[in-house]
């Protein structure tokens, strides 16, 4: 199908773009008020993940009221993990629980390499529902957590400030953690293909919390399952987004990869020299900017645009939109992308 807005699309690969596009992680959520009348009539967070009519419903949902230039599809990172054995509970205002966790050789013979089109079909379900009512008007991005991001969970059993559980397994029993982490990455590369052909036009890797491991255990047990995810990927860009892996930019300069997410406490200027002139940089104000008056947003968003310059970069937040964060705010910012950004030369 082709599409209308392919501007995301275009600047993630580097080609010439009129403006610079614009989405914001978590814009399908708790910000609208038509995603809580959906939300407040089902049993809980997972019936409206796993019902594909309703996630393609609220996936559609900020293009029509934010008017951004891609959807994500509504899902989690933790329907892998779940769909390899490891189920979670997501309680309201506490966020994921896994009632069993992951930590010995016993608990590891419990888990399975999922089958997507098996065990993630809702998923596929709501691609192609979304795609089949988007008509082509913007792209759609599929997603799913970089291993460490899920094996974090899986061990520690919830979030947590430290992931202490997660962390001392890395120590403790390494042989296990990257056992784990190959199951998980194979089934990650399967849903992430299978993603792919149900119709998504652009992948994202969240590594959320790749900011609390060590630079050395990062290079260890998070990098090389992430360069195995984007060597998988190759018919449509892929994006990694990795929260706090400052000291790892030189390393995905390296990725196979299109884009390179940025929380706000990045330098602009100092991850482009890190990272290069041949990856997309996507990101990344400060999602508690949105909270500020609407004068505010439009200055700060114009200097984050002018310190990113007119190549290769994707608007976005540095990370997730807060759930009490004014929808009239994001439109602030959504629409000040889309006046400021010039004719680009790439």
């Amino acid at each position: 199908m082709q599409l209308k807005n392919d501007l995301l699309l275009r600047a993630a690969r580097g080609e010439a773009v009129e403006r610079t596009p614009v989405w914001l992680m978590r814009q399908a959520g708790r910000i609208l008020p038509e995603y809580r009348a959906v939300r407040e009539s089902l049993s809980g967070f997972k019936e409206l993940v796993e019902t594909p009519e309703l996630a393609a419903e609220v996936t559609i949902q900020p293009v029509d009221i934010l008017d951004v230039d891609a959807a994500i599809i509504f899902s989690d990172i933790l329907v892998v993990p779940e769909a390899m054995g490891c189920s979670y509970e997501m309680i309201e205002k506490r966020g994921p629980i896994f009632p069993k966790t992951i930590r010995t050789e016993e608990d590891l013979k419990k888990l399975r390499v999922a089958d997507p089109h098996e065990h993630l079909n809702y998923v596929l379900e709501a691609i192609k529902i979304t795609k089949r009512a988007l008509n082509g008007r913007v792209p759609l991005i599929g997603f799913a957590g970089a291993p460490w991001t899920i094996l974090a969970y899986m061990v520690e059993g919830s979030g947590s400030k430290t992931f202490s559980h997660a962390r001392g397994l890395l120590y403790t029993n390494p042989k296990l953690a990257h056992q784990m982490l190959r199951m998980i990455t194979d089934t990650t590369i399967a849903y992430l293909k299978a993603q792919v052909e149900a119709g998504a036009n652009l992948i994202q890797i969240f590594d959320s919390w790749a900011g609390i491991l060590s630079p050395a255990q990062y290079r260890q047990f998070a990098l090389p399952y992430i360069s195995e995810m984007c060597n998988a990927i190759r018919n449509v860009p892929v994006t990694v987004f990795a929260k706090g892996a400052f000291f790892a930019m030189e390393d995905f300069s390296k990725l196979n990869c299109e884009t390179i997410g940025l929380d706000w406490n990045m330098e602009i200027e100092t991850a482009r020299q890190q990272v290069g002139p041949n990856k997309t940089l996507q990101g990344n104000l400060d999602p508690c900017l949105l909270y500020s008056s609407f004068d505010t947003i439009q200055d700060e968003t114009i200097k984050m645009l002018k310190e990113f310059g007119p190549q290769r970069h994707i608007a976005n937040l540095g990370h997730g939109v807060y759930p009490d964060t004014d929808p009239e705010k994001v439109k602030c910012f959504v629409q000040t992308v889309k006046e400021f950004s010039p004719v680009i030369n790439n």
